[in-house]
Protein backbone atom coordinates (compact mmCIF):
# COMPACT_ATOMS: atom_id res chain seq x y z
CA UNK A 1 0.00 0.00 0.00
CA UNK A 2 1.26 3.81 -0.68
CA UNK A 3 2.02 5.88 1.87
CA UNK A 4 -0.78 8.47 2.43
CA UNK A 5 -2.80 6.09 0.38
CA UNK A 6 -6.52 7.44 2.94
CA UNK A 7 -5.46 10.95 1.29
CA UNK A 8 -5.46 9.47 -2.10
CA UNK A 9 -8.50 7.57 -1.36
CA UNK A 10 -10.39 10.69 -0.26
CA UNK A 11 -9.78 12.87 -3.51
CA UNK A 12 -12.95 13.64 -4.70
CA UNK A 13 -12.25 13.06 -8.59
CA UNK A 14 -13.58 10.43 -10.77
CA UNK A 15 -10.30 8.02 -13.02
CA UNK A 16 -11.07 11.11 -15.51
CA UNK A 17 -9.94 13.79 -13.77
CA UNK A 18 -7.80 12.74 -11.06
CA UNK A 19 -4.44 14.39 -11.63
CA UNK A 20 -2.34 12.95 -8.90
CA UNK A 21 -0.76 9.44 -8.90
CA UNK A 22 0.51 9.41 -5.34
CA UNK A 23 1.49 11.77 -2.45
CA UNK A 24 5.40 11.48 -1.28
CA UNK A 25 5.51 13.93 2.25
CA UNK A 26 2.73 15.74 3.89
CA UNK A 27 2.81 17.40 7.22
CA UNK A 28 1.03 20.30 8.53
CA UNK A 29 2.92 23.24 6.55
CA UNK A 30 3.57 21.41 3.66
CA UNK A 31 3.24 18.74 0.93
CA UNK A 32 4.68 16.83 -2.16
CA UNK A 33 3.05 14.77 -4.75
CA UNK A 34 3.29 13.65 -8.34
CA UNK A 35 1.43 12.79 -11.51
CA UNK A 36 2.41 11.08 -14.88
CA UNK A 37 0.79 12.56 -18.09
CA UNK A 38 1.08 9.74 -20.22
CA UNK A 39 -0.70 10.48 -22.67
CA UNK A 40 -4.25 8.71 -22.83
CA UNK A 41 -5.89 11.22 -21.45
CA UNK A 42 -8.77 12.94 -23.08
CA UNK A 43 -7.40 16.17 -23.77
CA UNK A 44 -4.27 15.04 -25.77
CA UNK A 45 -6.39 14.35 -28.75
CA UNK A 46 -8.38 17.94 -29.08
CA UNK A 47 -5.21 20.30 -27.60
CA UNK A 48 -3.17 20.79 -30.60
CA UNK A 49 -4.10 18.00 -32.32
CA UNK A 50 -0.75 17.80 -34.24
CA UNK A 51 1.74 18.45 -31.24
CA UNK A 52 -0.59 17.38 -28.29
CA UNK A 53 0.49 19.17 -25.05
CA UNK A 54 -1.30 19.47 -21.66
CA UNK A 55 -3.38 22.20 -21.13
CA UNK A 56 -2.27 24.87 -18.35
CA UNK A 57 -5.96 24.55 -16.73
CA UNK A 58 -5.18 21.17 -16.29
CA UNK A 59 -1.75 21.57 -14.78
CA UNK A 60 -3.30 24.21 -12.46
CA UNK A 61 -5.85 21.58 -11.52
CA UNK A 62 -3.02 19.11 -11.12
CA UNK A 63 -1.33 22.03 -8.29
CA UNK A 64 -4.48 21.90 -6.96
CA UNK A 65 -5.20 18.28 -5.63
CA UNK A 66 -1.73 18.01 -4.59
CA UNK A 67 -1.22 21.49 -3.07
CA UNK A 68 -4.68 22.45 -2.30
CA UNK A 69 -6.56 19.42 -1.82
CA UNK A 70 -3.67 17.03 -0.45
CA UNK A 71 -2.65 19.49 1.71
CA UNK A 72 -5.77 20.60 3.21
CA UNK A 73 -6.94 17.30 3.94
CA UNK A 74 -4.16 16.49 5.71
CA UNK A 75 -4.60 19.85 7.87
CA UNK A 76 -8.41 18.60 8.77
CA UNK A 77 -7.28 14.65 8.55
CA UNK A 78 -9.37 13.99 12.01
CA UNK A 79 -12.70 15.77 10.28
CA UNK A 80 -12.26 13.45 6.96
CA UNK A 81 -13.54 9.86 8.05
CA UNK A 82 -15.68 8.87 5.29
CA UNK A 83 -16.95 12.38 4.89
CA UNK A 84 -15.81 13.83 1.34
CA UNK A 85 -13.82 16.74 1.03
CA UNK A 86 -14.47 19.96 -1.26
CA UNK A 87 -11.99 22.48 -2.49
CA UNK A 88 -13.23 25.32 -3.99
CA UNK A 89 -10.17 27.53 -5.85
CA UNK A 90 -10.84 30.86 -5.06
CA UNK A 91 -7.82 32.13 -6.54
CA UNK A 92 -5.23 31.89 -8.82
CA UNK A 93 -1.94 33.03 -9.80
CA UNK A 94 0.24 31.11 -11.86
CA UNK A 95 3.14 31.14 -14.00
CA UNK A 96 4.28 28.92 -16.55
CA UNK A 97 7.93 28.63 -17.57
CA UNK A 98 7.56 25.78 -20.49
CA UNK A 99 4.70 23.06 -21.90
CA UNK A 100 4.09 19.80 -20.51
CA UNK A 101 4.38 17.40 -23.76
CA UNK A 102 2.52 13.82 -22.81
CA UNK A 103 4.61 11.34 -21.49
CA UNK A 104 5.73 13.72 -18.83
CA UNK A 105 6.19 13.10 -15.08
CA UNK A 106 5.63 16.06 -12.61
CA UNK A 107 6.23 16.93 -9.06
CA UNK A 108 4.38 19.38 -7.29
CA UNK A 109 5.36 20.70 -4.05
CA UNK A 110 3.06 23.25 -2.08
CA UNK A 111 3.79 25.00 1.57
CA UNK A 112 1.01 26.46 3.56
CA UNK A 113 1.01 30.54 3.36
CA UNK A 114 -2.12 30.30 5.73
CA UNK A 115 -4.65 28.33 6.94
CA UNK A 116 -7.66 30.61 8.18
CA UNK A 117 -11.64 29.81 8.83
CA UNK A 118 -11.95 27.21 5.86
CA UNK A 119 -9.51 29.13 3.65
CA UNK A 120 -6.13 27.61 2.69
CA UNK A 121 -3.62 29.28 0.73
CA UNK A 122 -0.36 27.96 -0.98
CA UNK A 123 2.62 28.53 -2.80
CA UNK A 124 3.41 25.81 -5.36
CA UNK A 125 5.91 24.45 -7.89
CA UNK A 126 5.01 22.20 -10.55
CA UNK A 127 8.89 20.16 -12.22
CA UNK A 128 9.17 17.26 -14.69
CA UNK A 129 10.93 14.60 -13.98
CA UNK A 130 14.69 16.33 -14.38
CA UNK A 131 14.03 19.25 -12.06
CA UNK A 132 13.15 21.63 -14.79
CA UNK A 133 10.73 24.27 -13.55
CA UNK A 134 7.39 24.08 -15.07
CA UNK A 135 5.24 26.15 -13.65
CA UNK A 136 5.68 28.22 -9.94
CA UNK A 137 2.60 31.00 -7.76
CA UNK A 138 0.10 30.67 -5.59
CA UNK A 139 -3.24 28.70 -5.09
CA UNK A 140 -6.00 29.73 -2.85
CA UNK A 141 -9.36 27.85 -1.81
CA UNK A 142 -12.02 26.98 0.67
CA UNK A 143 -12.01 23.40 2.42
CA UNK A 144 -15.99 22.10 3.24
CA UNK A 145 -15.62 18.45 4.75
CA UNK A 146 -19.08 16.94 3.84
CA UNK A 147 -20.11 16.10 7.65
CA UNK A 148 -23.67 16.20 7.06
CA UNK A 149 -24.17 13.59 3.92
CA UNK A 150 -24.89 16.69 2.06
Amino acid sequence: MKKYQQFLDALPYGPGFLFVDGFTSMDEDKVEGYYHFGGEEYFYAHHFKDHPITPGVVLIECMAQIGLMGLGMFIERERLTSNLPLMVMTDTEVKFHRGVPRGTSVVVKAKKIYYRMGKLKVSVEMKDESESWIAVGTLSGMLKINENGE
